[in-house]
């Protein structure tokens, strides 16, 4: 199972769409809990899978090191925001199987939601990462909000050679906060003018560059499509939260997800007294998704906003419907991508992903 551990609420950064405030009510800013005990629960699980998570986990390096020293794992992941990566030595970032980079797309826009010289100081640091030895997966992870043109942002981080991101993956800054669309002059709009545009279009690019033998590493397509083509049903969250992932926050609580650990639905054990075992299945994604006709190919979406729907079920409805128009988009393609792979110019293993649960939630 795969195992988010909070190192610490700090970030380093105050982005548009989340001014991180790290916060001593909810739990406590850094990591207070026993190496040890940690080590007791996570060895319980034979197939252990460590993402170290944040704030950005990267502001704590001499604990995750203490971590990855103690305690071993068929992968250790990264989500970071690249501000402090070129401080991971070499023979630490070389064992890191997944390194997850924020990073949104063409500068301006990056520097834009993140800060002024965020996208340099951020593709620097990556390049150090590569020199210093990191050969894993390397995965833009982008927010996608008002100032965003889905296609340009994708399509910018997917030309980039120095360095190579091996995939990109998005999420929509939609549903987590409240009043609604704060980020967006007109959110249902840039829904239906730009961003649903932006997706068709990339669909045609990701098969066009099939067409000629590259199978580029867009996420949520490669995610959904390997569904559509091997016929596996996902009734259930993609992200597996609650079900094969969980969080282990900074005071040793473990959480279906890892961003709201303020919610009592979340909070389902605690690293002193439970067992992995027992934490399976125990938050599921509610109505309206498990009754939804796309419910196959999306899982639900998400878990956090399925529970507290904080733009209402209007609002939930038209995040949805960019789901819905991704998912619809891409069986237009799977004829054709099914004659490519009978062709032989693209293999059917070059469409999965994630090959393990590495935090990719697939479903933007």
């Amino acid at each position: 199972m795969l195992y988010y551990i909070t190192l610490t609420q700090v970030c380093g950064l105050k982005c548009r769409y989340c001014m991180n405030e790290p916060n001593p009510r909810i739990m406590p800013i850094h990591f207070q809990v026993d190496l040890n005990i940690l080590k007791k629960f996570l060895m319980m699980d034979p197939h252990r899978i460590i993402c170290f998570y944040g704030g950005d986990p990267l502001y704590k390096i001499p604990l995750m090191e203490a971590i990855m020293d103690s305690i071993p794992a068929e992968h250790y992941i990264i989500q970071t925001n690249g501000i402090m990566l070129h401080r991971v030595k070499p023979s630490y970032i070389r064992r890191i199987d997944t390194l997850l980079v924020s990073i949104d797309g063409r500068p301006e826009v990056t520097d834009y939601y993140r800060g002024d010289g965020v996208y340099d100081k951020v593709l620097r640091n990556v390049g150090i990462a590569i020199e210093n030895g990191f050969q894993g997966d390397l995965v833009a992870r982008m927010a996608v909000s008002g100032a965003s043109d889905i296609y340009r942002e994708v399509t910018h981080l997917l030309n980039l050679e120095q360095p190579k991101f091996n995939h990109i993956h998005w999420q929509l800054d939609a549903l987590w906060d409240y009043p609604p669309a704060q980020r967006y002059k007109d959110f249902k709009s840039w829904v239906y003018n730009i961003y649903n545009p932006g997706i068709y279009r990339l669909i045609r690019l990701w098969v066009k560059e099939m067409e000629d033998g590259r199978v580029l590493g867009i996420a949520p397509f490669k995610g959904i499509m390997w569904s559509m083509l091997t016929g596996e049903n996902r009734y259930t969250l993609r992200c597996s939260s609650g079900l094969f992932s969980f969080a282990i926050g900074t005071d040793g609580r473990i959480m279906a997800c890892p961003i709201a650990p303020e919610y009592k639905f979340n909070i389902i054990g605690d690293i002193f007294r439970s067992t992995p075992s027992e934490l399976v299945g125990k938050v599921r994604i509610d109505e309206p998704c498990t009754s939804c006709k796309y419910y196959e190919y999306c899982g639900g979406r998400c878990l956090f906003a399925n529970k507290t729907m904080l733009w209402g079920r209007e609002g939930f409805e038209l995040v949805c419907d960019t789901v819905k128009f991704l998912i619809d988009s891409l069986k237009e393609v799977k004829g054709r991508i099914m004659e490519l792979i009978k062709e032989g110019i693209i293999k059917l293993p070059d469409i999965k992903y994630p090959p393990y649960l590495n935090s990719v939630e697939i479903i933007p």
